[in-house]
């Protein structure tokens, strides 16, 4: 009997571990069969929604890529992404660590008001900034995404690495100047790659947060040539009171995929990241 309860102890690991993983992972499967589904096969309460209960088509993929400018919105997408994670590092990386390191007592208390920054919903700026994208001519462009999306990602990606900078021992920086570095090489020799954690948390922070935001790529975006994912999509496959279904789950499906396999290359420094940045901070 002794040698069994480990092993049926075991068993229920396994089993919570499965129900679980089966939890999280059904909506992703059920978008990824529906995909395929035809109407008269979706529409229908009593048809079992993990199956193929008429013959699968790919006539949702078509609508797709040939009724929508799909892969327009893909590229806005990942131009807006990735300029405003390299603005959001250039600008947030040496802020936090002169939060951190350099000014003293107030930096913390520095550090908690940009973090502020970041709790103001968008709903409350959208309105000032409009006028801010308009003076600058970038009406219905995607560089005003561009100049919008860092008022949100830097101040949270500041607060961040606020607290992953102080979670390095100064004696290593001290030491690395007694060996000849400036502070700045010692930054780059020495804090850095111990930050690389915090770096790849506010990258994907960043990244994710250009491809879910809605109310300002709504607000400053028109044409379609324009438009990024989160506005191009709906809008293009919403037409009245018609839901393109298994269209629209393509779509996410389709950028889903990609996401998740970055995130699980990364996720124990992602993980470390936000952790060790709330606590220390």
């Amino acid at each position: 009997m002794q040698a069994i309860m480990p092993r049926l102890k075991r068993a229920g690991h396994y089993l919570i571990v499965a129900a679980f993983c089966f939890f999280t992972a059904a909506p992703f499967l059920i978008m990824i069969v529906n995909t395929f589904k035809q109407d008269a096969d979706l529409y229908r309460p009593q048809n079992n929604p993990f199956i193929y209960n008429v013959p699968p088509t790919l006539d949702n993929l078509r609508l797709l890529f040939e009724g929508t400018n799909y892969l327009g919105f893909v590229r806005n997408s990942l131009f807006v992404g990735v300029l405003v994670v390299l603005i959001t590092l250039v600008v947030a990386v040496p802020a936090a660590y002169a939060l951190a390191r350099l000014a003293g007592s107030w930096g913390e208390r520095a550090g908690i008001a940009i973090f502020l920054v970041y709790l103001v919903p968008p709903t409350l700026l959208f309105i000032p900034l409009f006028r801010v994208v308009t003076a600058f001519g970038l009406n219905d462009s995607v560089w005003s995404l561009v100049l919008v999306y860092p008022t949100i990602s830097i101040p949270f990606s500041t607060w961040l690495l606020m607290g992953f900078f102080k979670s390095i021992p100064r004696d290593l920086e001290e030491a690395a100047m007694v060996d000849g570095f400036s502070r700045l090489m010692a930054f780059f020799k020495v804090v850095m790659p111990l930050s690389l954690s915090g770096v790849i948390a506010v990258t994907v922070f960043t990244f994710t947060l250009t491809l879910h935001e809605f109310v300002y790529a709504m607000t400053f975006i028109s044409s379609s040539d324009s438009r990024p994912l989160s506005v191009g999509v709906p809008i293009e496959l919403v037409r009245g009171d018609v839901f393109y279904w298994q269209s629209l789950l393509a779509a996410a499906v389709i950028v889903a995929i990609p996401v998740g396999i970055v995130y699980n290359m990364f996720l124990d420094r992602l993980v470390a990241g936000f952790t060790m940045g709330a606590v220390k901070g």
